[in-house]
């Protein structure tokens, strides 16, 4: 079973932008939700969309499954979605051998700066970047499901 173990932290300055080798926009929607599923569709250009199955509670490590879909068909299905599509740029960073996801909101998130760092290993304070702020893995208000649903946590959340 293919697991996904996944760090998430606030982004709280652009010294990021410096290391960052690549990006791309996406356009995610949610098409089902549970307190411990989820079904994700995905777009980004010059990629086949994805249909994306996540299994287990907010934390770190979750089951994940991803199959592509045709375009036309994701199109179609897209209708179905529940609450706000989520907009967003991702931007690949390199830093100490390890490739942090920076996702950059927009439309009604603008403004919210994430980093995700997917490894199963223990990452020491001291080999994580100055730019990353607190740690919010495990948090339910800033996961994708949540934001595409509730819109942005009050501060302090």
């Amino acid at each position: 079973m293919p697991t996904e173990s996944e760090r998430k932290f606030f982004v709280v300055d652009d010294g990021w932008r410096a290391e960052a080798a690549e990006a791309s926009r996406i356009r995610q929607l949610y098409l089902c939700t549970g307190p411990d599923r989820s079904v994700r569709l995905r777009f980004r250009a010059g990629r086949a969309p994805m249909l994306t199955f996540k299994f287990g509670a907010h934390a770190r490590d979750r089951q994940e499954y991803e199959y592509p879909v045709p375009a036309q068909e994701a199109e179609e299905m897209a209708r179905f979605a529940v609450g706000n599509v989520i907009e967003k740029t991702r931007h690949l960073v390199r830093h100490r051998g390890y490739v942090y996801e920076i996702d950059e909101f927009s439309g009604a998130l603008s403004g919210l700066v994430l980093a995700e760092l997917e490894t199963g290993d223990e990452v020491g304070e001291a080999d994580l970047p100055a730019w990353l702020g607190m740690e919010i893995t495990g948090n339910p208000a800033y996961y994708n499901v949540s934001l595409a649903l509730n819109g942005l946590p009050e501060p302090g959340t």
